[in-house]
């Protein structure tokens, strides 16, 4: 028992020597070695650590050029969509104008041709007229008339539209009527509203009462709209309404006179203006642009 007793002892003994030397202290090579690993694994880290906040500094560097431009980029187009939008509001407010004068002018054209056809049946008529006087005086010769007895003239003094008055004006003849509201169409539609306006008044003070008068009149009306002056406009326009009650010029006198008000700044009158005329004037043309002007003004429209 003893024996076995001794065994176990130093069994026990060696296995605290072993434990021992295994739990002591290090040699110092082991731990130097340690240590440059650790300064090693720090530089590395520390050196990480340096190219991160020179990458960040870069990518800060880039980020703020890259909104700079993009902040260039944003006032150009503001700028640009600023200019557009001017753009387009003066084409609107230029669109009205323009379309004004375009209907001046067709309206100027179709009146044209109206006189044309009128003053080709003039022609015509003359013609017939000449041919028997021709006539005639064939037969006064043929039936042995006096030499010294008088004929007609047909060119005698008249006073309708084409004629010459009886009575000429101081420094001449004026015009014939055909002539003064030719060229009154004529440059009207050229936009020689000065010009066009002395002919139509020349027009109305020797012609004031044929059927082309009130064309005259309304002409007047339209040469102030397109040079703005929408006072005058509306006395021009009122002349045709008091002045010419049949005249085909009262629908358009009615309509233009409603847009001169409202340039003018009296919005109300033009606007019940516009709705006289559609209520007068239904299904033409001056009734369809009275209800696009009210539309626009954003007025009601009637039914």
């Amino acid at each position: 028992m003893r024996a076995r007793n001794l065994a176990i002892f130093a069994a026990a003994a060696m296995a605290g020597v072993l434990v021992g030397s295994a739990l002591g202290p290090r040699p110092a090579s082991a731990v130097s070695r340690e240590i440059i690993d650790l300064q090693h694994d720090v530089t590395a880290l520390l050196q990480g650590q340096k190219d991160l906040a020179t990458q960040m500094t870069q990518d800060h560097t880039v980020m703020k050029t890259l909104v700079e431009q993009s902040n260039d980029n944003v006032g150009k187009l503001n700028a640009t969509m600023s200019a557009v939008q001017k753009s387009v509001q003066d084409v609107q407010a230029n669109s009205g104008a323009r379309l004004d004068t375009m209907s001046t002018q067709v309206q100027g054209l179709s009146d044209n041709l109206e006189e044309i056809k009128s003053l080709l049946g003039k022609l015509n008529q003359q013609i017939v007229d000449l041919q028997n006087t021709a006539q005639g005086i064939d037969a006064k010769v043929s039936g042995g008339a006096p030499s010294g007895a008088p004929t007609s003239n047909p060119g005698a003094a008249s006073n309708g539209p084409g004629g010459v008055l009886s009575s000429s004006p101081a420094g001449g003849p004026a015009p014939s009527a055909d002539t003064l509201y030719s060229n009154g169409l004529r440059d009207i539609t050229s936009g020689k509203y000065d010009l066009a306006r002395g002919e139509f008044q020349d027009y109305l003070k020797f012609y004031g009462d044929t059927d082309l008068a009130s064309n005259a009149q309304f002409y007047l009306g339209e040469i102030a709209f397109s040079q703005k002056q929408y006072d005058q406009a509306v006395a021009e326009y009122d002349k045709v309404l008091t002045n010419y009650p049949k005249s085909f010029k009262l629908a358009p006198a009615h309509l233009k006179k409603g847009f001169a008000l409202i340039d003018m700044g009296q919005k109300q009158a033009g606007i019940k203006e516009l709705r006289d005329v559609i209520k007068r004037y239904p299904k033409t043309d001056e009734d369809q642009r009275a209800r696009a002007k009210l539309k626009e003004l954003g007025a009601p429209v009637p039914a």
